[in-house]
């Protein structure tokens, strides 16, 4: 049975209670009211089946945070390791002398404001947020705490940049500067697919007859390695190859074996991306005259190439491997703008019909309601 009685070594007053477990629990407070009430609560929360150990929230939000890092083996090894680096740089400095119960929503509010006011981007802004969230998350799953104090906040909106794209005299000026590293760069801007997925492209998922690539994973440098894994969206998918590419790929699988890699570094190791862009891509930009472009504005190439010769947005959905329609069309809305103008003109050949009909009704002085 629940009750408040005065410690007669203090005189502070002690509430007791035996938890859902039946253990004998006591919290110490001050005055007699707020002993009275914190049982009154806690009362209440076990009728209800929302009992938390009190002392469950004591745990510091460094200690927990770490042990959340450890356990993101579900999570591709590139994306665990961005959430590994969040941790480190972002939670643990600001939140690890907290305990869980501590962390009040205005206090995240206040957090986020000063993310945002240091000058990082909404995107990253949002990026530590949602860090931080799904380890107080985890939190309310394990009965430490009553709710997510990161829920609720205000975050700044994110706006998309607009993607680059470059036309097809440029596209063939940075072909011809980069020389024989030109394939790579074609490859990228007629295909859509991401350089992680060119790096670890092999020779027995290049289709020659049906001029496919199957694009099954991916590569990614992560803390100075090369970590292999599944696609972006975990989805194997079929990419098609302009006809005319075929034979430079065709040249490319030659006298190779079916699993070894189609592109490799000069020494014939996996490509990385600093890399090339250092030794290949940076200067045929800066050759070609093209300022500010970067590799993955390639694959931003590639769809518009894709919609202006004709592909709806699911055929350039499954090329780019996007995860729905509703995402390609968040990225390249505005390069399907031709598509309305044709539906305008479809349902122009109705206008006249409409026009006759309400001007008949005109003559006749429109409905007949005075019979």
């Amino acid at each position: 049975m629940a009750h408040v009685v005065k410690d007669s070594r203090d005189g502070r007053w002690l509430a007791r209670w035996r938890d859902p477990s039946h253990r004998q629990r006591k919290k110490s407070f001050r005055r007699k009211v707020d002993a009275e009430r914190f049982l009154a609560n806690l009362e209440a929360e076990m009728n209800r089946g929302q009992y938390l150990d009190p002392s469950a929230g004591k745990v510091l939000v460094g200690d927990y945070a770490r042990v959340w890092a450890a356990g993101l083996s579900h999570l591709k090894e590139s994306t665990a390791e961005r959430y590994r680096g969040i941790v480190r740089t972002h939670v643990e400095p600001r939140w690890g002398t907290y305990r869980l119960s501590s962390v009040a929503t205005s206090d995240v509010a206040a957090w986020v404001g000063e993310l945002s006011a240091s000058g990082r981007t909404a995107s990253t802004v949002r990026h530590i947020h949602r860090v931080f969230s799904l380890i107080m998350g985890m939190a309310v799953q394990d009965g430490r705490i009553a709710r997510n104090p990161a829920t609720g906040v205000r975050l700044p909106r994110a706006v998309r940049d607009e993607p680059r794209f470059l036309s097809v005299p440029e596209l063939a000026a940075l072909v011809q500067s980069a020389g024989p590293g030109g394939l790579v760069i074609c490859v990228l801007a007629f295909t859509g697919i991401r350089f992680g997925e060119m790096t670890a492209l092999r020779v027995s998922r290049v289709d020659l007859e049906r001029r496919r690539l199957h694009i099954v994973e991916s590569a990614s440098e992560v803390g100075g390695r090369l970590v292999w894994s599944t696609t972006k969206n975990h989805q194997t998918r079929s990419v098609p190859v302009p006809p005319a590419l075929i034979p430079d790929l065709a040249r490319m699988c030659e006298e190779k074996q079916p699993a070894d890699l189609v592109f490799a570094s000069p020494t014939g190791s996996p490509m990385r991306l600093g890399n090339w862009r250092h030794r290949v891509f940076d200067p045929a930009c800066a050759t070609a005259g093209i300022t500010g472009l970067t590799p993955h504005d390639l694959r931003h190439t590639a769809a518009s190439l894709a919609i202006a010769a004709g592909a709806n947005v699911k055929a350039v959905q499954r090329m780019l491997g996007h995860s729905s329609a509703a995402m390609t069309l968040d990225v390249y809305a505005g390069l399907f703008g031709d598509d309305l103008d044709s539906v305008a003109a479809l349902l122009d050949s109705h206008v006249p019909q409409m026009r006759h009909i309400t001007e008949t009704e005109a003559r006749s002085g429109g409905h007949d309601d005075a019979a």
